[in-house]
């Protein structure tokens, strides 16, 4: 298979309530970006990495590049305001190769394992969409929509929490929002849900992840990580 590790990395990191968006903030001597980018560099099942970024840190993430002795690097891609847009021109970038195997990960998780890459890697000889998940602990309660109740509490045996990266073959991730597109209700928070609700023939796989596998969304989560990685 030809393999493409599409890094996420146009977020704001508004909830972090910090100034620098989270991809950016330093982690161990390194930016958050180089660690997970390292990671799927280093991997002997990679052969390329893609990273897409707000227009305005292109330049910021040319650098970076420059800086690190990355040998898989093969484009540095704007991204859009919401994160399918970020994706989606990742999709269209690689739309010469159909067949090609693209991992999507969150520029934010950078303690992703050689383990789970390598995980998702075999996932998708069977599969043409795959997620990385972990069982949920806690119980999960829906509410209405205002957040005022509880209606319902659902079988938590059942539930997973949705990690990255989630793999999929270039044209069924493009198949999938080629269809979305079309839906003036198309809202959509990741890629395997895309394929889910717009590709329902499709199976999309569960590759097992980490508790480690963290997504650095708070302030107070640099400590944690800090502490994982070292």
């Amino acid at each position: 298979m030809e393999t493409v590790a599409v890094i996420l990395a146009a977020g704001s990191g508004s909830r972090t309530g910090l100034s620098t968006p989270k991809q950016f903030l330093p982690l161990s001597g390194k930016t958050v970006l180089e660690h997970s980018v390292q990671t799927f560099n280093d991997h002997p099942g990679i052969d390329q990495v893609a990273i897409v970024t707000s227009t305005e840190f292109i330049e910021k993430v040319k650098d970076i590049v420059k800086r690190n002795d990355w040998t898989k690097i093969s484009a540095v891609l704007p991204g859009g305001k919401e994160r399918f847009d970020s994706s989606l021109a990742a999709v269209r970038h690689f739309s010469d190769n159909p067949e090609l195997v693209m991992l999507f990960h969150d520029a934010a998780r950078p303690l992703v394992s050689e383990q789970i890459i390598t995980d998702t890697l075999k996932a998708m000889e069977k599969f043409n969409a795959v997620d990385v998940a972990i069982p949920a602990v806690d119980t999960i309660v829906q509410c209405n929509p205002e957040g005022t109740h509880m209606e319902s509490i659902r079988d938590r045996s059942l539930l997973w929490r949705m990690q990255t990266p989630q793999g999929f073959r270039q044209k069924t991730i493009q198949e999938a929002y080629r269809i979305a597109l079309q839906d003036p209700d198309f809202k959509a928070t990741d890629d395997c849900g895309t394929v889910l609700r717009y590709l329902p023939q499709e199976k999309v796989g569960i590759v097992h992840g980490s508790e480690k596998n963290i997504k650095l969304t708070y302030a107070q989560d640099l400590p944690l990580l800090e502490f994982l990685l070292n």
